[in-house]
């Protein structure tokens, strides 16, 4: 298995309303991405964290390796 590429310093941070509805405030450092862009894209992935630290960063991004099988193949994402 491939080691993960981190996008060290990004900040993600999930936002629960009083509604029960959440969302995740990000913010990428664009150096960064433009490191692991590919064709013009950059496919990430978004996972939470086991244990929020203090800084509020609820959730750590990487880059997503996934590559379909051949060019044929429709996905639905």
């Amino acid at each position: 298995m491939k080691e993960k590429r981190f996008i060290e310093k990004s900040r993600l941070v999930e936002k629960t309303f009083e509604n029960g509805g959440t969302v995740i405030n990000c913010g990428f450092p664009l150096e960064e991405l433009q490191a692991i862009a590919e064709d013009g894209y950059v496919n990430i992935t978004i996972a939470k964290k086991r244990e929020v630290p203090e800084k509020g960063n609820s959730h750590y991004a990487y880059k997503n390796e996934f590559k379909p099988k051949n060019d044929d193949e429709k996905l639905p994402f």
